[in-house]
């Protein structure tokens, strides 16, 4: 760890210049709205908002976890020449204080070149140890923290580009109708699954909002991606909670080590039904490639896995 904090200091202080140089080519005369995002997710959401008005770049690549990251020197670059930066916010960028150690080497001020898209949601909070009072960051697993998301990064977008406020408005307005819809689909479809069966078991407890939006009780082995592994007690509450449930499914995430609840699923009897999307979207082509894919994708996966019939004693 002490070599990964040498080295993030080396680029940091290296590429200074560099990024300090790369500020000039963000003028009034580019054509489209430079905007950089911490992660995929906010990237995509940003995407459907500006469309052609826009030149996204994700900082956090596809499938790699963003509550830790080491920033490359491509990243220093892209952020030092963005009109605008979305990150999530609610505790999500604090690992080893990447992004804020990026903003200050950029020299970016908050709310004049970067913001919050998390500004308008109501949070829920990590519970016990040292997180305790922390924000849980995965709001966007309830769609409709998803729809202020949008709506905050249209307000950011014709903030900084009135000029097209308009088409900014409109093309919000028009994704959040359709989030709209596929919130009320979800709670259509989890209602009809028996209450017994009703409980959510992930690797990372990532679902606190999605429980709460759609009334689905989750467990999991770990509270936030800042471990790879489960703790030996907390493997032993995860086993033990599963075999007092009749959940009849596990579920692991796309961007975490399967590992741990291979383990679950091997002392309780019950199979892994798929891998859901948590921190990141899917690769470009695949299923879940999008904030609306990923999110349609858990939410069917999780029904069809939850309404199956227990099969392990």
């Amino acid at each position: 760890m002490k070599n990964k904090k040498k080295n993030l200091s080396i680029i940091f202080a290296v590429l200074f210049i560099f990024a300090g140089c790369g500020k000039s080519s963000a003028g009034k005369d580019q054509e489209k709205l430079s905007v950089v995002a911490t992660n995929s997710i906010i990237a995509d959401i940003a995407k459907e908002v500006g469309q052609d008005l826009v030149d996204i770049h994700s900082i956090v690549p596809v499938g790699t976890d963003p509550h830790e990251y080491e920033v490359l020197p491509e990243d220093i670059k892209k952020t030092s020449d963005a009109q605008v930066i979305l990150y999530n916010g609610l505790n999500l960028e604090t690992g080893n204080r990447w992004f804020a150690n990026l903003m200050e080497t950029v020299k970016k001020e908050e709310g004049q070149d970067y913001f919050a898209v998390s500004k308008e949601v109501t949070p829920l909070y990590l519970a016990g140890g040292e997180a305790e009072s922390k924000a849980d960051p995965h709001a966007w697993l309830d769609l409709g923290n998803g729809i202020k998301y949008v709506q905050e990064i249209a307000r950011i977008f014709a903030e900084k580009d009135p000029d097209h406020r308009e088409q900014y408005e409109e093309n919000a307005n028009a994704y959040s109708e359709k989030l709209s819809e596929l919130d009320q689909q979800a709670k259509e479809s989890f209602a009809l699954i028996p209450e017994n069966q009703k409980l959510l078991v992930t690797s990372e407890g990532a679902f606190k909002y999605f429980s709460k939006a759609y009334d689905l009780p989750s467990s999991y082995i770990w509270e936030i991606n800042t471990e790879n592994q489960g703790t030996p007690e907390q493997m032993k509450n995860i086993i033990n909670q599963v075999r007092a449930s009749d959940t009849p499914v596990l579920f692991v995430e796309s961007s975490v080590d399967p590992r741990s609840m291979e383990r679950v699923a091997h002392e309780t009897g019950l199979s892994i039904h798929e891998k859901l999307f948590t921190d990141s979207i899917a690769k470009e082509g695949e299923t879940g490639d999008s904030y609306y894919g990923m999110m349609r994708w858990n939410i069917e996966t999780i029904y069809e896995g939850l309404s199956e019939k227990r099969t392990a004693e």
